[in-house]
């Protein structure tokens, strides 16, 4: 049984097609794709595209020898890194027939398997979150004191969150947090695109993955990117075809699932039980990833690929959460946190916290009075967002009639008329 790389050995710049472990086949017909899309093109930009430079330039010399490539330098450059390459007319007929299996151009890709193993290295054990992280992270939210204790033991097990309560109270903002938090604590390494089956698979995303520097005491595999660990949310958008394998008819490559996108970091399905996708079939499709740590995808031939799933999922709902699953779910949910309502004395600290940010001197009367005429009287519930809402709305009556932002009671009073919808 051979032994398994450690992430070192993956990382490890390559200089052979073997040392990529895919088929040659599969590197050929990006080069030529490149050379078909630009035309004359030189070595340096294929390599900066392809990502292996060493490799490319034997495969380069190979296609010369196939005449696929013409290959041209200027008078004043000496030796191949200088030479511009461009198809000959066999070449581009290659090109063609590559063009119709796939017109994918980017960095070669690596092997699936060594994709999993970098991630199983990378995720292995507990994240070394401590309690002044978790604390620092949540710090500019009114929340109970013991509440970092709730949170802290799910970031550092890596084990699914489920928060709940009701709207308005800051499950998404704490959801963000952690998100940022887990970004923060250590980079992760992953492929641009892993392959499968002979197909490529985009898993880099602009949206989720934001790189940051390698470092340049070693020489490594290009076709691997250092990035901050990744942060997903997902809302009511979400459609259970984005957790599988999205076949691009046009480019015929596949585009990764958003858990694999996730794969590292953190998975915040928000507003859970209002997607698109009822709440038991998306419950339903997390069960054996929840349970077993594995996610199997599958290709248009049929083909099944095991990938891990080693991300801190995490749902966030309004709904009761016992109308959304059964406790067969809720068991595999390590961890259950409520968000509730806060109470006056925590509605008065957010208030006071909020005012002093906008800079709207707080005062005793208008808040007393806001809480009898808007919520003990109509028997409204507080919500953690109010003070901010109301205090925005009090801020934009004064610039209108252009004075100083105050409290006043007339002020709070037309606000609230303006925010809350009255029965």
């Amino acid at each position: 049984m051979p032994e398994k790389k450690t992430l070192e050995d993956l990382l490890k710049e390559p200089n052979t097609v073997e040392d990529l472990e895919i088929p040659q086949g599969i590197l050929i017909d990006i080069i030529l794709r490149l050379l078909y899309n630009e035309g004359n093109v030189n070595f340096r930009r294929i390599s900066q595209v392809v990502r292996v430079p060493n490799v490319i330039l034997r495969q380069m010399d190979w296609l010369r020898q196939e005449h696929l490539v013409d290959a041209s330098q200027a008078p004043s450059s000496i030796g191949p890194l200088n030479y511009v390459y461009k198809l000959t007319h066999a070449g581009e007929e290659r090109a063609r027939d590559s063009m119709e299996r796939s017109q994918y151009v980017g960095p070669a890709p690596v092997p699936v398997h060594h994709y999993n193993r970098s991630v199983e290295l990378q995720t292995s054990g507990a994240r070394n979150v401590s309690v002044e992280q978790v604390r620092g992270a949540l710090a500019d939210m009114v929340l109970p004191e013991d509440f970092h204790r709730r949170i802290g033991p799910a970031v550092n097990s890596g084990a699914s969150l489920f928060l709940y309560g009701p709207s308005g109270n800051g499950k998404t903002t704490i959801a963000q947090r952690i998100g940022a938090l887990i970004s923060g604590v250590e980079p992760i390494w992953m492929p641009y695109t892993p392959t499968a089956g002979g197909q490529i698979i985009q898993i880099h995303d602009r949206l989720f993955h934001s790189a940051i520097e390698k470092p340049g005491n070693a020489a490594l595999d290009g076709r691997w990117g250092l990035f901050k660990r990744p942060s997903v949310v997902v809302g009511g958008e979400l459609k259970m075809e984005s957790l599988d394998l999205r076949f691009d008819s046009v480019a015929k490559i596949y585009e990764a699932p958003l858990q694999l996108k996730a794969n590292g970091g953190m998975f915040l399905i928000d507003d859970f039980g209002r997607q698109q996708v009822s709440p038991v079939d998306l419950l339903n499709r997390w069960i054996v990833p929840l349970e077993n740590n594995v996610d199997y995808l599958r290709l248009r031939t049929g083909q099944t690929i095991v990938v891990p799933f080693r991300t801190l999922i995490v749902f966030s709902t309004n709904l009761d959460p016992y109308k959304l699953a059964d406790d067969a779910f809720y068991r595999r949910i390590q961890i259950k946190v409520g968000v509730f309502s806060p109470s006056e004395e925590r509605f008065k600290e957010i208030f006071l916290k909020v005012s002093s940010q906008m800079n709207i001197p707080f005062d005793e009367a208008s808040f007393k009075f806001l809480l009898e005429r808007w919520y003990h009287q109509p028997g409204r519930s507080l919500q953690a967002v109010h003070p901010r809402d109301i205090l925005k709305i009090i801020q934009a009556l004064c610039n209108y009639e252009g004075i100083p932002a105050q409290m006043r009671t007339d002020l709070v009073d037309e606000a609230c008329v303006s925010y809350f919808v009255e029965q």
